[in-house]
């Protein structure tokens, strides 16, 4: 694996922000290997060449004790936002897990989206982190049919795979829940798909769903979408084109009828689905003042 130059790893401070909370982000590596057909981090504007092919920051775990180190402020730093932190590499660099070890040396929360089960390795340390700052999990599954999955998402693990790492993170006291996103129109926007996630998320111990009932789709990202559609599913690029022309935000047709859904749904199961939810739940009792919510 290839390793490039960086300044810094963890951002500096923001309050509690509206996505999961996070007041620092982290990205240890550049560049994903999960082949996923939809991924928004390929667009032009993260200048990220060679996608598909990972790479790390050099001096990676030196460059995170230093900058938390510098830290005035403790607080939850996210992880996952534009690279996999478990891509197939960390099994054997274990630089992801050598980050949660130094989050847990310097009083930090941890708040991890991924779409691998190699997350479950590290579940001794995400329990060590857990006595002294917040810890949350998101594990991404958009297709509860594997099939569909290995399609959508070729390389990284099946989705059945995924709802096991959920399973035994929640097991293990961990606040994990589902990325339900993106649900591509035309391929899993159905009711069958979605109530079918919902219920095996709350079979396996999940604490909440969070759903996106669309894609985003922006200059390169949406040549290679249509490309892999015109492989997978010839004719359904120009159900895209016709329906959505070069929009940015392509919500399913179906989107208000699958919250609404999802809302009732997540009621009866007891699953939460509102970001501010959420956020109050994995933080709940870390602070003697909640962060503000929006």
């Amino acid at each position: 694996m290839d390793l490039i130059p960086a300044k810094t790893i963890v951002s500096g401070y923001r309050e509690s922000d509206e996505w999961f909370g996070n007041n620092y982000n982290m990205n240890i590596y550049k560049g994903c290997c999960h082949g996923c057909i939809y991924c928004d981090s390929r667009s032009e504007c993260y200048h990220i060449d060679n996608f598909d092919t990972v790479r790390a920051k050099e001096n990676a775990l030196f460059l995170i004790e230093r900058d938390l180190k510098s830290k005035r402020k403790t607080g939850v730093i996210g992880t996952g936002a534009m690279s996999d932190p478990y891509n197939p590499f960390e099994k054997e660099y274990e630089l992801t897990r050598g980050a949660l070890k130094l989050i847990d040396r310097y009083g930090f929360g941890i708040s991890i989206a991924t779409k691998s089960d190699l997350v479950t390795r590290d579940i001794d340390l995400l329990k060590k982190i857990k006595q002294h700052s917040p810890v949350l999990v998101k594990i991404t599954v958009t297709a509860f049919n594997d099939k569909l999955s290995r399609k959508t998402e070729p390389d990284a693990p099946a989705s059945s795979k995924r709802f096991e790492a959920v399973k035994q993170l929640s097991d293990n006291g961990i606040f994990t829940g589902i990325l339900m996103m993106p649900v591509l129109p035309y391929l899993e926007d159905t009711e069958e798909n979605v109530k079918a996630i919902l219920y095996k998320a709350h079979e396996a111990g999940a604490k909440f769903v969070f759903p996106a009932f669309g894609v985003t789709l922006r200059q390169n990202q949406r040549e290679w979408f249509y490309s892999q559609l015109d492989i997978m599913y010839p004719g359904l690029k120009e159900k895209y084109i016709k329906e959505y022309g070069n929009s940015y935000e392509c919500h399913s047709p179906d989107a208000k009828q699958l919250m609404m859904m999802t809302k009732n749904e997540c009621g009866k199961l007891g699953l939460l689905y509102k970001m501010q939810d959420i956020i109050k739940g994995y933080k709940q009792g870390y602070y003697e003042k909640q962060l503000p919510l929006f």
